[in-house]
């Protein structure tokens, strides 16, 4: 980078985190955790558009009104922009507070409560999308069912379930994501959200009382 370049960047960093000497550390606090919030937020509205492969640093920055330096800045480089924009907490309900026949209707009209609002600033169908095309987005995905889905059910239903059956009930769910808010069927589409919950719901049951029988717990 040359020295203008820098003389610039530095200009920019100052005016969008504020001025310590002028304004005190909590104001550039404030303003530097503003400025990396709307690097996020350009940042997934990207990925969501266009997946991983195809966003570019450039393009998140000129989206959050900032040079492309700043966001090397803040995150070092595309995939760790990726990893930050796409930090997700599925804040999945205590399914043992469940009884086992409630647990599939919990758990679909928990997801449409997730992307009924607005899908296009989820995180987890912006992963989704990108993991269509990007080895590292679809082992991301991989790990958010692992970590949050498979022990929220283990928890209900017990392990043997998850096992045999987790991996169908993901394939439900992201199905139901992929089909109504990325490729938008229009079958699908035109379902309203108690249609889809009525009958999601009774699929994803009939694939967990169908392992639990298999294990002799049904």
């Amino acid at each position: 980078m040359t020295n203008s370049a820098m003389a610039n960047s530095a200009a920019k960093d100052s005016a969008a985190t504020g001025s310590a000497t002028a304004d005190g550390a909590p104001s550039a606090r404030r303003s530097s955790e503003v400025t990396r919030a709307a690097i996020l937020r350009a940042a997934r509205d990207r990925f969501a558009a266009q997946g991983y492969e195809r966003t570019t640093i450039r393009a998140v920055a000129a989206d959050a009104g900032i040079d492309p330096s700043m966001v090397m800045r803040y995150f070092g480089n595309k995939e760790q922009l990726f990893d930050a924009a796409l930090a997700i907490d599925l804040r999945l309900p205590v399914l043992t507070e469940v009884e086992p026949k409630a647990v599939a209707e919990v758990m679909v009209r928990h997801f449409l409560d997730r992307w009924e609002g607005d899908p296009s600033d989820d995180a987890l169908l912006v992963l989704l999308r990108s993991a269509v095309t990007n080895e590292g987005a679809a082992e991301r995905l991989h790990q958010i069912f692992a970590s949050q889905v498979a022990p929220a059910l283990a928890g209900a239903l017990g392990p043997d379930v998850v096992v045999r059956g987790g991996g169908l009930v993901a394939a439900q769910l992201l199905g139901l994501a992929l089909t109504r808010y990325l490729l938008r069927l229009p079958a699908v589409v035109a379902l309203t959200r108690e249609q889809v919950a009525e009958t999601l719901t009774p699929a994803i049951q009939a694939t967990l009382e169908g392992v639990l029988r298999r294990e002799g717990r049904a």
